[in-house]
């Protein structure tokens, strides 16, 4: 089978982008919107529409695989690659991949990813968002070719070994998140809610309170409308370092405050994604390492997700190499080619560490179906509901991705 035509669509994402180094700067909202001059450069205002490129590529017998490059919501901080505007790529897929693809002999999907995913364009490379694309459709295209779902060439290529199932679904609520969560209960995710406490003051509160208050409404809302007993969610909130803010990064005041969340959460296990947030990634990694041997030793039923400063393949080696964290967040268009993804999952789980399948809530219902069958395939021990914050569509996405891939598995 060859590759007979490469096709690009504009598309729009499940979100937005946000200017981060603006929100950062104090700009204000109204409604949706952010008011204030951007200062990211690409941005033409703080907050703007996602936009994705749809990658088609024809095959040689008419068959159609498809790939979406999209980039995380915060796109242009924190070292990530610029702003992802689709009339900027289009072209410059056309012109510089296209005529590698056209015409190719479709073989491995593991051989094709790599190639594209170190591929350079006048001595740099691809953008990640394009990475991210091209290897959903290259795995689409190989999955095509031998008439198998995308889960089961990884799982035959990169020998996992695993049993194709559902995995456990994260949704997250964004700020919305009392009326979001009764979302997720009612839909039964298997983990929730994320929460978005990203600010002491008002959030998360300046000895914690307000986030216990959180824990203890979400317990009692789960117990009192579950339709049966044997729902027990996991909650995972995510406090994009604002526990660290309260407590000075002190490890023992932080491991103490964990302890009650602990027991706010009973019966209820807890994680808690993003503790602290160091401002670098050696230091970030120190601090995480010493809070998770705290808890452990202390035997504080709380795990940690490394987020922070954990971004890269290399990063989440190096934070698994160290005892940083028991889950890891695979931000996976942060990683470029969805090999990437593939080899982290594993990494995490040759390791003993959790492997969380995540992303950006910035993505695209194509991308979140694709990441579904490497996170079936790897044996990731949960995968965020993306795209979106309305919890109800990206929980259908993923759940039915999930389910349309194990009623072929097991019919085949």
């Amino acid at each position: 089978m060859k590759i007979k035509k490469v096709i690009c669509s504009a598309g729009k994402t499940g979100f937005y982008f946000d200017d981060q180094k603006a929100i950062k700067l104090g700009a204000k909202h109204d409604g949706m919107f952010y008011l204030g001059d951007p200062v990211t450069p690409g941005f033409k205002a703080i907050r703007q529409a996602g936009e994705a490129i749809s990658v088609m590529l024809v095959l040689d017998d008419g068959q159609v695989a498809l790939g979406d490059c999209a980039a995380v919501q915060y796109s242009g901080a924190g070292g990530r690659d610029p702003l992802f505007l689709a009339e900027d790529f289009i072209e410059f897929i056309n012109k510089n991949i296209a005529p590698k693809l056209e015409g190719r002999e479709i073989t491995t999907f593991k051989e094709m990813a790599e190639e594209f995913d170190q591929m350079h364009v006048d001595g740099k490379r691809l953008h990640t968002a394009i990475r991210y694309g091209i290897t959903q459709a290259l795995l689409d295209a190989v999955a095509k070719t031998n008439k198998v779902t995308m889960a089961e060439v990884v799982k035959k290529e990169y020998n996992t070994g695993v049993e194709i199932k559902r995995v456990p679904i994260f949704a997250q609520s964004g700020d919305d998140r009392y009326l979001n969560a009764d979302k997720m209960i009612i839909k039964e995710a298997d983990v929730l809610p994320h929460g978005l406490f990203n600010n002491v003051e008002e959030k998360t509160g300046k000895n914690g309170e307000l986030l216990r208050e959180y824990v203890v409404w979400l317990r009692n809302r789960i117990l009192e409308h579950r339709h049966n007993e044997s729902y027990n969610p996991i909650f995972h909130i995510d406090v994009y370092g604002t526990i660290g803010d309260a407590f000075n990064n002190d490890v023992d005041k932080m491991a103490e405050y964990l302890k009650t969340l602990e027991e706010a959460a009973k019966p209820f296990k807890l994680r808690i994604e993003g503790p602290m947030d160091m401002g670098e990634r050696t230091r970030q990694m120190e601090v995480l390492r010493d809070l998770t041997k705290k808890l452990d030793d202390e035997k504080i039923n709380v795990e940690l997700v490394a987020d922070e400063w954990c971004n890269t393949y290399e990063d989440v080696v190096y934070f698994v190499d160290n005892g940083a964290g028991h889950m890891i967040q695979i931000k996976t268009p942060d990683l470029g080619g969805i090999n990437n993804t593939i080899e982290a999952v594993k990494y995490c789980k040759d390791h003993h560490v959790g492997a969380y399948c995540g992303g950006t809530c910035n993505e695209t219902n194509r991308s979140a179906e694709v990441l579904v069958n490497i996170s079936m395939a790897t044996g990731a021990d949960q995968q965020l509901a993306k795209p979106g914050m309305g919890v109800d569509e990206g929980i259908m996405i993923v759940n039915n991705e999930m389910n349309r891939v194990v009623a072929l598995v097991n019919n085949r």
